[in-house]
């Protein structure tokens, strides 16, 4: 299959069932790009997702550095419109219908319903992403520390990812 063609397709999936947030189907993503079409290991998945992470923009900056790293610009251009726009299509017409729909005593129940789902699915993707990136016992430390010290303080996630990768050069994470 064409890999522009292949790109498409699994972003356009990719973004149908993106539930949640843009994080939570890391997991999917990565293991379509890393173990169904080998276009890259998980380390340079976890690569470019640490990179999108650290720019400006969009959390699924990772998108379009997928679609460059396989097939070059007209890559980035592909998964992106796959990835953003049947979402965007559907955003638009969920929230027209959530707003018609506010009154009603079920909205609340689903709204309920649906933290501890997304809750899981962006858990899932930390797990993924640590997988492939905390090989030693020292780098699974420092994972585990950053991930603490961001859920107990208020620390800028720049901050951490400076710690965090300081520990890493001074050979820490061997």
């Amino acid at each position: 299959m064409n890999a522009l063609l292949a790109l498409a397709l699994i972003f356009t999936e990719l973004s149908l069932i993106a539930f949640g947030g843009g994080n939570t189907i890391l997991p999917e993503m990565q293991r379509r790009v890393v173990e169904v079409h080998h276009w890259m290991t998980s380390q340079e998945f976890s690569a470019l997702f640490a990179l999108a992470q650290a720019a400006p923009g969009p959390n699924l900056m990772v998108v379009p550095l997928v679609g460059w790293h396989v097939a070059g610009l007209s890559g980035l251009l592909v998964s992106s419109v796959a990835k953003f726009g049947p979402s965007s299509l559907v955003t638009a017409f969920a929230l027209r219908a959530w707003e018609r729909f506010k009154e009603r005593p079920w909205r609340r129940i689903v709204q309920t319903g649906l933290v501890p789902v997304t809750s899981g699915l962006v858990a899932a993707s930390a797990i993924v992403i640590n997988e492939a990136t905390a090989r030693t016992w020292g780098l699974a430390a420092i994972a585990i520390g950053v991930a603490i010290t961001m859920l107990t303080t208020r620390i800028h996630p720049l901050v951490a990812l400076a710690a965090g990768a300081t520990l890493g050069v001074m050979g820490l994470g061997i």
